[in-house]
């Protein structure tokens, strides 16, 4: 019953970056939306393309996560 599994197949595609922004190096529409934040979390495609803007680290994680991704942290 020795058959092997590769754990990473399809998992490339499933991975998603989460990083700390600068609410001043967003545009202007975002940052009026700010509420007087420094910071947001954005959550990023491989590709680099942001698909998503939340509060906080553990919003950005749980959003991904309940679409099926796996986030991993950028610095």
């Amino acid at each position: 019953m020795n058959t092997p599994f590769d754990l990473n197949t399809g998992m490339a595609e499933r991975i998603v970056y989460v990083r700390s922004v600068d609410v001043a190096e967003l545009p202007e529409e975002v940052r009026k939306e700010s509420q007087g934040l420094e910071t947001l979390y954005a959550v990023h495609a491989p590709d680099g393309e942001r698909l998503a803007l939340v509060l906080d680290r553990d919003m950005a994680f749980a959003l991904a996560r309940q679409n099926d991704f796996a986030p991993v942290t950028v610095h």
